[in-house]
């Protein structure tokens, strides 16, 4: 059965330092400056659910603006991709603590063969981008009458 599953490229040399980034990351994650408070890049929640007609990929997406995201399917792969930044104002005194930082983030998928990249929905509502992503026709199940010819 087809699912829609992570994608990752065998071999990237971004992926590489994003995921040297993101051990580096974990190791400070829990000293005492850092304690309660998530200082890497963000990766968003996802989850992603099968219905009989379509694929849904729901994604958190707290603070970020639908403008700035952006959904692109190049081959067989369904990436999401954004850019938060965060608005620098002159403000009276020092920072003591700035956690308030531009964030960018990209997340891929491969889609099942049953996939059709055409008919993909995208919605964005209280933080939250919803994709559905329709099933090729030909490839959906359909129940066949059988009649009585007696």
């Amino acid at each position: 059965m087809a699912h829609v599953t992570l994608y990752r490229p065998a071999t990237s040399l971004e992926n590489a330092w994003n995921d040297f980034n993101r051990i580096m990351e974990s190791f400070f994650e829990d000293s005492p400056l850092t304690s309660g408070s998530r200082l890497s890049n963000h990766s968003p929640i996802v989850d992603v659910r099968e219905t009989g007609a379509s694929y849904i990929i729901e994604a958190e997406l707290p603070g970020y603006d639908e403008k700035n995201i952006e959904v692109q399917v190049n081959g067989g792969a369904l990436t999401i991709e954004s850019k938060k930044e965060t608005t620098e104002e002159k403000k009276d005194g020092n920072y003591l603590l700035q956690e308030r930082k531009s964030q960018s983030f990209s997340r891929s998928f491969k889609l099942p063969e049953n996939a059709d990249p055409e008919q993909i929905n995208a919605t964005f509502k209280n933080g939250i981008l919803t994709l559905e992503i329709k099933k090729r026709a030909e490839t959906q199940k359909r129940v066949i009458q059988i009649s009585n010819n007696a």
